[in-house]
């Protein structure tokens, strides 16, 4: 990443690691679990060439973020007010807003609560979702279904002993299991062995990832454990306490979703996507990437450049070329 800026901000009360690129309209990028700003390296490179000021924290929690101790201080409200506060810091006014897996949440979010400062929304992988009578995990446990992944993280130790024990053999599995490489796709589910053997080894060299990027992210994770990446699954109940006022308000701003057809979580989140035109009616598209897993800005960078790209320059016209 030496060929972006690369620097810290305060704000929202913590201490934020950011990479940017190029100057022009701001384009907020929001990573997932387990990765850090350092997963839209082929955006930043992308946007900045397109005219755009492309913006990637490493998000509460992660890399050389911060890492609060109390597990609930990393609720959605605080996940999106970091993004209000570092566009604070930074100066800026209006932005577009980009979230993968956890990051998309923090997104949709974000211009649920401030769309006159998103005032566009591109979602990667996690649709927009409506609130449900009951918690996610209430439903996960109704279903008697206590060994998928979202549950196993509940207990604080567990899951962080398990994946630190071998950071770089743990990157490596996740990132392959949930990838397109897979002849199966991963059903989720944590056995008796942990959180470590829950996820294959891979064939060989992974194509869209190399040894080099591995390298980023295990050391990233072995200097700051997994405890805060895994404190936002800690607070998927209190979320959904906390975001009873949201209920039902739509999100009316330009926005796209985008997904791919080897994404494990497809089959659960297919009943949000096909609610998105209710429940996001400024809903301009959706990209279902074909022969592509989860980790789909790193998989297919191309693809996502381009969506992203066409998407920005209906937003922002002036920038286009």
């Amino acid at each position: 990443m030496s060929e972006f800026t690369q620097f810290e901000v305060q704000a929202n009360g913590i201490r934020q690691h950011v990479t940017e690129a190029g100057s022009g309209p701001a384009v907020l990028l929001c990573h997932g679990f387990p990765e850090l700003g350092h997963s839209w390296r082929h955006q930043l490179r992308s946007l900045a060439d397109a005219g755009y000021r492309a913006i990637a924290p490493d998000m509460r929690g992660y890399g050389r973020t911060e890492v609060p101790t109390d597990a609930d201080r990393y609720t959605i409200f605080h996940l999106t007010g970091d993004m209000v506060a570092l566009l604070g810091e930074l100066g800026i006014v209006q932005a577009a807003i980009v979230g993968h897996d956890w990051g998309a949440p923090v997104a949709w979010t974000a211009a649920q609560l401030r769309p006159d400062l998103f005032r566009a929304v591109l979602g990667l992988s996690v649709p927009h979702a409506r609130r449900g009578s009951i918690s996610s995990l209430d439903k996960l446990r109704r279903a008697g279904l206590h060994a998928y992944y979202q549950l196993y993280f509940q207990t604080p130790g567990v899951a962080e002993r398990e994946l630190e024990a071998d950071v770089d053999t743990a990157m490596r599995r996740i990132m392959w299991s949930l990838s397109a490489g897979p002849p199966a796709r991963w059903n989720g589910m944590i056995g008796p062995q942990g959180a470590l053997t829950a996820f294959w080894e891979p064939h060989g060299a992974m194509p869209w990832i190399d040894d080099a990027d591995l390298a980023i992210y295990g050391a990233a994770f072995r200097a700051s454990g997994f405890t805060g990446a895994l404190n936002w699954y800690r607070n998927i109940d209190r979320n959904w306490d906390l975001t009873a006022p949201l209920d039902g308000l739509p999100i009316a701003q330009p926005a796209w979703f985008a997904i791919g057809d080897r994404d494990p979580i497809l089959r659960f989140v297919q009943p949000s996507i096909e609610a998105l035109p209710e429940t996001v009616p400024g809903l301009l598209g959706t990209s279902v990437l074909p022969g592509v897993g989860h980790w789909l800005q790193q998989e297919a960078p191309d693809a996502i450049n381009a969506i992203m790209l066409d998407f920005l320059a209906r937003v922002f016209p002036a920038a286009r070329g």
